[in-house]
């Protein structure tokens, strides 16, 4: 398995670099009309899949944890699941919008692409190809015809 950093911790990195270049290069800030109110849109939109997804595993009793997906026992399909392979990972990225629009840094425009590279690669491949190992045909069916972000 090559998962080596929790996504949560993906997440901390990708924040603080945000409010780094923020205050490194106040320059590249801009500043709109709503702007919290976007941003305090996104952190709803980011907590409700997740916290959605996260009561779906338990109600199944399959794994949470994004270290461990080789220890899933169910695969999950259905509430939010129907719209997206990982409602977890779109959540947080979601809190990133929120961080970025509550900011208006414009660096935004790199770390957010890097963000989802970035769990593209090292966090949702590594499980999907646990997932398709524990599932087969099943996993393979519901990869068909749902994304893997939105």
């Amino acid at each position: 398995m090559r998962l080596k950093v929790p996504p949560v911790a993906v997440l901390a990195v990708a924040a603080l670099l945000l409010v780094a270049f923020h205050l490194l290069l106040p320059s590249l800030t801009i500043t709109f009309a709503g702007q919290s109110f976007l941003a305090l849109v996104f952190v709803v939109v980011g907590l409700v899949p997740g916290l959605q997804a996260v009561r779906s595993f338990r109600a199944t009793k399959t794994t949470v944890n994004p270290m461990k997906p080789d220890e899933a026992t169910k695969l999950v399909t259905s509430g939010v699941y129907r719209y997206t392979r990982n409602p977890m990972y779109v959540g947080l990225l979601c809190l990133l919008i929120a961080i970025a629009l509550f900011l208006g840094t414009l660096s935004a425009l790199v770390i957010l692409p890097a963000f989802v590279w970035y769990m593209t690669e090292f966090q949702i491949k590594p499980e999907e190809d646990s997932l398709r190992l524990i599932f087969g045909a099943e996993y393979a069916d519901y990869t068909s015809h749902v994304r893997r972000w939105v």
